[in-house]
């Protein structure tokens, strides 16, 4: 029987359109099904950072998976260049975590101590600067930042540039991306899936899960699983500015168009469209006091996102032993993964098979290890 695709690609966000531009350069035939624009998605709301530090605490293989894809970034941005011509902005300074306080830095010391002391941690090096140390690189903090910790792995992107550049990326490799074709069933028959869709059904050799907080719902259609646990987030951009902040902090940078952005909130709110107004003004609060210059600036918007966030927080990479050719790519630090999802995840796809090394720390299997401890 022959499949209209060799890959149907269930996503059409940032880890979707990652994976599915990593399988065309494979040479599979690729569809992209996608809710479109009404989807709650978290490609359109997210920070850009490209991040490292922190990565790994309670699962040490996550820091060498997250510092594979930052050192892969460089290459996977001048691809996406040569192919499309535009550029994403992509910068790798350096990043840091400020603290406000002698309690702050402490407690970002013993948490970067803990991370570092895991049992098969890759070495990574995360600096404790003082004040000093720090107005060395960000010239415009205030007096009340008594220190910061300081990676030389961590970056930023323009984040809506990414997402457009990936898509007109697909197009030009020839993907097929089907808007407005959201997946209601998986079935596997005869050897290939059959997904069904407002629109018709799709017939594809095998089906990548990338749909974020929805591959909780079709997961288990394919004898997989994705526990998830979305949160809500918010973030607040400034008007342009002039060059103050070459080095991305945390939970707040500049943006390679002069603007601010600021944000480090987590609710349990699952609903995208409403703003909690205490939340920004805590951390509108915060980025002053990290950098007085903002006191008189103009906030030009904010807005509201769903964070794809797995149950403890890692990324869930599996494939299905009841339905072959079934997987599931699905995490929450979609942009800093991006170049691994694109040129190390799809190629495995491609092939059939993810490696074990890859499904080892990250199946979802690890969950009811877990719950049996």
């Amino acid at each position: 029987m022959h499949s209209d695709y060799d890959v149907a690609v269930v996503g059409g966000g940032l880890v979707g359109v990652a994976t599915a531009w990593g399988l065309a350069r494979e040479g599979c035939r690729v569809v992209v099904l996608d809710e479109g624009d009404r989807a709650v998605r978290a490609s359109r709301g997210n920070f850009a950072l490209v991040w490292v530090q922190s990565k790994g605490l309670g699962l040490a293989p996550y820091a060498g998976w997250t510092i594979r894809s930052s050192g892969a970034w460089r290459g996977f941005s001048d691809l996406l260049k040569q192919e499309t011509g535009l550029d994403v902005c992509f910068q790798r300074p350096g990043g840091f975590h400020l603290a406000l306080s002698e309690r702050e830095l402490e407690a970002r010391a013993a948490i970067l101590q803990l991370l570092h002391n895991q049992p098969g941690i890759v070495d990574y090096k995360t600096e404790i600067l003082d004040h000093t140390q720090v107005a060395r690189m960000l010239p415009d903090i205030g007096p009340e930042v008594v220190g910061a910790s300081y990676c030389a792995l961590d970056g930023h992107v323009n984040s809506l540039r990414l997402f457009r550049t990936l898509h007109v990326a697909i197009a030009e490799r020839g993907v097929t991306y089907l808007p407005s074709h959201r997946v209601e069933t998986i079935t596997r028959e005869g050897g290939e899936f059959r997904l069904a869709t407002p629109h018709g059904e799709i017939r594809a050799g095998k089906v990548a899960l990338a749909a974020g907080n929805a591959n909780m719902r079709l997961a288990p259609m394919v004898g997989l699983e994705a526990p998830m646990r979305p949160e809500r987030g918010q973030i607040v951009v400034t008007e342009r500015l002039r060059p103050f902040l070459n080095y991305p902090v945390v939970t707040l940078r500049q943006t390679d168009e002069g603007t601010v952005m600021i944000g480090d909130s987590k609710e349990e709110s699952v609903d995208p469209s409403g703003l909690t107004l205490g939340v920004s003004a805590t951390e509108v609060e915060r980025a002053v006091r990290q950098f007085p210059l903002l006191a008189n600036v103009n906030v030009v918007r904010t807005w509201s996102a769903i964070r794809v966030m797995t149950q403890d927080g890692f990324p869930i990479y599996d494939e299905s032993e009841s339905h072959p050719g079934a997987f599931t790519v699905c995490c929450h630090s979609g942009v800093t993964l991006a170049a691994n999802h694109a040129l190390t995840v799809a190629p495995m796809i491609a092939r059939g098979a993810l490696d074990k090394s890859l499904v080892a720390p990250f199946s979802a299997r690890r969950f009811h290890v877990q719950k049996a401890g």
